[in-house]
């Protein structure tokens, strides 16, 4: 258990300790020293009740890793385990179809990951007759895994010592050393793969790794770190500096792009909903979504051309606002009925959907709040 918010009081003698610590110089730990202590406080404090961590299944491992990119453990948890129901092993997943696999990796954003994942499965089944692959080279040469990616599927499956960093381990170490810049710019990204070799277990790997795992995601904080708990602190130098939040440095700032999309939710007398695929590449790749008008263009006459039926915009429904990292995108939902014969669908990549039955489809999760809205307002 980690130990409580500290008061005002044991605040205030952090701060005091942490001002003398800046008169002497921080005793970095050993290369061994710093890997045997890190895995006695995971023996101690680290986090066992993650669902990835009951086997040692590379393929549990695999997925657990794919999803955890760039997505926070609280909000994995549940799609992992829904996945993993669905698709408990390589086989389930590469006879899956695309659709349901996306279906069940909606709302956790970035497509691309559930794509690679995917495909790597099916890459799986077809080179390494279905068994998890246990070399480096092999598992890194898989689409959507990188390096700090394989790594934890070796350490964690099969015991093997290799180094990871991801976001939270290269705060640890950017901080544990002083190491300034963003971590995404390649020379300082050397530097902390070095460090990460450096210190990395040859004994007891998987304790270790999800030790400093969880130092990053429980102690280690981007925000209010709690240093008085971190086994790490007395070799920190920027906790000796009295300067840590500085390290890393900051990504650099990039403008969000604003766009604008009209997005037609037409349906027809039945009540359905005109859905249409989207393309593999671009935002929401391979999703299903309302067709999206073209800037400028008149929405019953681009309707009609592209789809050869006629549509009535009966309602303008509040827009809604998503956001990408570098795209600030506003929805703009026309209500719409069609005014002629229904839709034929044989040579368009579209479905009509009924509310009422299970979607079945991967949708954006703005899609989704849409779909509920359609509820709520009659044919």
């Amino acid at each position: 258990m980690l130990a409580p918010p500290k008061t005002k009081r044991q605040g205030r003698a952090t701060t005091h300790r942490r001002h003398n610590s800046r008169l002497k110089q921080p005793e970095v730990l050993g290369n061994r020293d710093f890997s045997t202590v890190v895995v006695a406080w995971y023996r101690q404090h680290g986090r066992r009740d993650l669902p990835w961590q009951n086997s040692d299944n590379p393929y549990h491992r695999w997925v657990s890793e794919i999803m955890l990119q760039q997505t926070r453990v609280v909000t994995v948890i549940p799609y992992y385990s829904r996945f993993i129901k669905r698709f408990p092993n390589l086989k389930t997943l590469t006879m899956g179809p695309i659709d349901e696999v996306l279906e069940y990796w909606s709302g956790l954003g970035y497509y691309a990951r559930a794509r690679n994942l995917r495909c790597a499965a099916e890459i799986i089944q077809l080179e390494y007759q279905g068994i998890f692959p246990d070399s480096y080279e092999k598992i890194v040469s898989l689409p959507g895994i990188g390096r700090s990616t394989a790594g934890a599927i070796l350490a964690f499956s099969y015991h093997k010592p290799y180094p990871i960093l991801d976001s939270n381990v290269r705060r640890v170490l950017a901080r544990y050393h002083a190491i300034g810049g963003w971590t995404g710019h390649s020379k300082v990204e050397n530097r902390l793969w070095g460090v990460a070799e450096k210190y990395m277990a040859h004994e007891d790997i998987g304790d270790y790794t999800q030790g400093m795992m969880d130092i990053g995601a429980e102690v280690c904080l981007p925000r209010h770190p709690r240093c008085s708990i971190c086994p790490l602190s007395n070799g920190c130098k920027g906790y000796s500096q009295g300067n840590l939040e500085q390290y890393p440095g900051p990504r650099p700032k990039r403008k969000r792009q604003k766009r604008i999309v009209l997005m037609v939710m037409v349906r027809d007398p039945s009540g359905r909903v005109l859905l249409e695929h989207r393309p593999a590449m671009g935002i929401w790749g391979g999703l299903w979504s309302f067709p999206e008008c073209p800037d400028g263009s008149s929405p019953e006459d681009w309707f009609e051309t592209k789809f050869r039926c006629q549509i009535k915009i009966a309602n303008q429904l509040d827009s809604v606002q998503h956001m990408f990292t570098h795209i600030e995108l506003e929805i703009r939902p026309l209500l719409a009925c069609l005014t002629g014969t229904v839709l034929a669908l044989d040579s368009l990549d579209c479905v009509w959907y009924k509310l009422d039955m299970p979607i079945g489809l991967g949708l954006p999760a703005p899609v989704r709040r849409l779909l509920k809205q359609l509820e709520d307002y009659p044919i």
